[in-house]
């Protein structure tokens, strides 16, 4: 007879069982499957990611990236007027795509400008409702960046600098396609045929992860059919048991009518969703600089774009309750980005270069807000807490009741070395004595306050 185990190795022997149970995980390929998978870390601990839309709806560069929808689906009369002033009659929407040139994309000044901004990933869209891909589709013949436009793979081009410079790189994909005739065909038919899915969604999207290797896809144009017309369970199977990024790759919730807020890894729920309490499950807010349109307008004004206070206050807000903030920005379609996105997002990463450490890598405090002497917005890591306030309270002392304090509590402002002098108040919080606070154009601050409960 064997020895009996010691403690010791009855540890060792299920740490080994646990840890091979884990690596031989395999997702079957329903919800209750696949939402069971854990979320890569790497995704919560980046709290800030940089959107671009970029595409043939960049060349008339009018209204929104919806132009063509609007133009030709919903007839909208501002954008019938705009094409009949501007182009001959006859003009279709196939014809912007030779004048997509992308002459000037630098795909390393992009990523200088996004690693600038604090971003930790970027996502691109691959391709929007439109159709037209950024890379040269073997599905989408002739309507692709490749054999048509810039006559580049822009996917693989902005990929390779994002890359380098150590930032995670994601893929925005549409599912549907506005004026697709096979789309169409299935859509006529109730999403009884699967035409489109076969023959186009689907292997779009296996030569993508196949190709480019993402760390995280965007799905999008779900919600005219159900999951199950989209074979969403299917592929997900695949992307997390046997795809080429299956241990790093995150996806979000868009994958068929109903699925939102409801299936997937992390939730993007509505556009720019705003939830009024801290969610039970991991999400991301969406939101663009240009406050009307996520692709670049001519027409856009000064008093459309988000202030820098404004971007900030919303990042803090999205990451005190949880949240992922990924701020969008529509490159011209020569390749540009516009100098007001460029100076936003650089004063994004001067704010982050002195207050990061209160947004990367954070979790959830037990109160996420107060209402201070202004308001207050927290976030923690172990015992220490980050108090953020998004205007300057204008006065010497600042009182915050939720922090429970100890003897071994230590108040500092991020950005200047000197403990800050504190008072605790009754049975919870403290009154900090506060320094001139250094000007920042992003107009917020931020209290470390290690050691409190």
């Amino acid at each position: 007879l064997r020895e009996p185990m010691t403690r010791s190795q009855i540890s060792l022997f299920l740490c080994l069982l646990s840890c091979a149970s884990s690596l031989g995980t395999r997702y079957t390929p329903d919800w209750a499957s696949l939402d069971s998978r854990p979320l890569p870390e790497w995704y919560d601990e980046v709290k800030f990611g940089i959107f671009v839309h970029w595409g043939v709806f960049s060349v008339p560069a009018f209204g929104s990236e919806w132009f063509w929808w609007y133009w030709k689906g919903a007839q909208s009369p501002s954008y019938i007027q705009f094409m009949t002033k501007n182009y001959p009659p006859g003009f279709s929407y196939t014809d912007f795509a030779p004048e997509f040139h992308a002459q000037f994309f630098d795909p390393d000044e992009w990523a200088d400008v996004f690693e600038a901004s604090g971003a930790k990933y970027v996502v691109l869209t691959n391709k929007h409702h439109e159709g037209f891909t950024n890379w040269g589709s073997p599905y989408s013949w002739n309507w692709n960046s490749v054999d048509n436009g810039p006559h580049r793979d822009l996917v693989a081009d902005l990929g390779a600098a994002i890359r380098k410079r150590s930032l995670h790189y994601g893929l925005y994909n549409s599912l549907y396609e506005w004026f697709n005739p096979i789309y169409l065909s299935d859509k006529r038919s109730g999403f009884k045929t699967q035409d489109y899915v076969e023959k186009k969604a689907m292997p779009e999207l296996y030569e993508l992860v196949n190709r480019y290797k993402p760390d995280l896809i965007w799905s999008d144009g779900d919600w005219e059919a159900p999951d199950t017309y989209w074979n969403s369970t299917g592929f997900l199977a695949w992307l997390y048991n046997d795809s080429p990024v299956k241990d790093v790759v995150v996806t979000n919730d868009r994958w068929g009518l109903g699925c939102y807020c409801k299936h997937g890894g992390y939730y993007n729920c509505a556009d720019k969703f705003t939830p009024g309490e801290l969610p039970n499950h991991k999400w991301e807010k969406c939101q663009s600089v240009d406050t009307i349109s996520w692709g670049y307008r001519r027409n856009m004004k000064l008093s459309e774009v988000m202030d820098l206070p404004s971007i900030i206050k919303d990042m803090v807000y999205v990451v005190a309750l949880g949240g992922n903030y990924l701020l969008n920005v529509g490159p011209t379609s020569d390749g540009m980005i516009a100098p007001v996105f460029e100076e936003r997002l650089r004063g994004i990463g001067a704010w982050l270069k002195v207050n990061g450490e209160a947004i990367y890598a954070t979790k959830p405090w037990r109160v996420q807000a107060e209402n201070a002497t202004v308001p207050v917005w927290y976030t923690s890591k172990s015992s220490t807490v980050y108090a953020i306030f998004t205007s300057n309270p204008m006065q010497n002392s600042f009182t915050l009741s939720a922090p429970k304090t100890s003897n071994s509590t230590v108040v500092t402002l991020l950005g200047s070395p000197e403990p800050l002098k504190w008072a605790p108040l009754h049975s919870t919080g403290l009154i900090v004595l506060l320094p001139d606070l250094p000007f920042t154009p992003a107009d917020a601050w931020t209290l470390k306050l290690d050691e409190v409960a």
